[in-house]
Formats: C-alpha cells, structure tokens, sequence
C-alpha cells in the first residue's frame, strides 16, 4: 500500500481537508484547502511531501480559499471540473478522467446536485472523497446557487451508490456522527439514500 490519506477538520465550519499521499515518490494532492494551512505545511514539511496539485471537490468559498496561498507557496496546480467557472483553477477534469499520482490513480467522477461543478474522488478503488455530495448520515444542499434536487439524486442514487460498498467515504465536512463511514454504512443508515423513487427524495430535499 502506497497510498495514505491524512484527514484534517479545519475553520469554523466543521470542513475536511484532505492530504492524498503516495509514499512511492512522496508526492501529495491536496483535496479542499481551505483554513488552518499551517497545519497542511506541517505536515508536508514532517514527510518530507511535495504537493504538486490541489483538488476541489467544488468551488464555494470554505473549500477553496487556501486554494491561492498554497500554490503560490509549493507550485502546486490548482484542479477543477471543467464545469467550474472559478478563475483561479489552472486544469480542468472532467467525468471518468483519472488523475495519475505516482503509483496512486484519482478517478473523477461528476457529482452535480450540491452545485454545478461538484466532483467525487475515487481513489485506487479504496477510498471516495464525497465533497459535499454525500456526508456521513447526510447530503449536500441542494438550495444553493447551482444546487439541484434532480441532479443530486442522479449523483447519489445511479453513481455513487452503485460503487463498490466496502468503499470508505470521507466526506467535506464533519456533520455526522463519525468523521468517515463506507459505502455499505451509508446505504443502510443514511436518511437521504432510503428513498425507493425520485420523487420521494426530491421532496424530501425540498420541503
């Protein structure tokens, strides 16, 4: 196993960021960096790591506002989906492309409902990076500029629930009642993915 993830709850809206690492050549991606970077920098600097990318799982401004410090500081690229309109990215994704880190494989996978540019990270078939797609016991808003219900139930109900169950999923933020949880957890306990047609999760989403 070449690959390590370092989860980290940052600012005051109980957000994840995320170090991607593969230990083969110590590169590191860098998932939603937002506050508290000096914790990020440590950790880099204990491992002796090389950030080369920063990946956003969307664009709302507590998943990217470290975005610009720490590129500037390692040179770093700055990753989104092509449908972000954010200018500070430097390359576009889009679904189904993966992401080569080292000996570590990142699969994208478009997410939309939370808003228009949400991505999922599929990693080594090991590990997801829900963004704010799915949350532990939860999922994302949907009433948010670029946010819909339709959307959100395509992403959760025919892409992300029809993943390997074992899957551990780390979620944007710390809303539930653990900081991570699988797949097959999820399925069973979630409120949000118990809804047997499009309708019901919709107006569930909305009322």
């Amino acid at each position: 196993m070449t690959t390590r993830v370092v989860q980290l709850e940052v600012g005051p809206m109980a957000n994840f960021s995320y170090i991607i690492a593969d230990e083969t050549n110590r590169e590191v991606a860098i998932v939603d960096p937002s506050w508290d970077l000096e914790k990020t920098y440590t950790i880099l600097g204990n491992n002796k790591w090389r950030a080369i990318m920063i990946i956003n799982t969307h664009n709302h401004f507590d998943h990217v506002m470290g975005n610009e410090q720490i590129a500037s500081r390692t040179g770093a690229q700055i990753v989104q989906h092509q449908d972000s309109s954010w200018e500070g990215k430097h390359v576009s994704v889009s679904d189904g492309e993966q992401i080569v880190l080292g000996n570590t494989v990142i699969k994208v996978l478009h997410t939309p409902g939370h808003s228009k540019e949400s991505i999922s990270l599929l990693v080594n078939d090991e590990f997801i990076f829900t963004g704010d797609t799915l949350f532990v016991g939860g999922c994302g808003r949907v009433d948010l500029a670029g946010g819909d219900p339709n959307d959100m139930y395509d992403s959760l109900y025919n892409k992300v629930l029809q993943l390997n169950e074992e899957l551990i999923v780390y979620p944007g933020h710390n809303y539930g009642s653990s900081p991570w949880s699988t797949i097959a957890k999820e399925k069973k306990n979630n409120p949000a993915l118990q809804f047997r047609s499009r309708e019901g999760f919709t107006k569930f989403m909305t009322s």
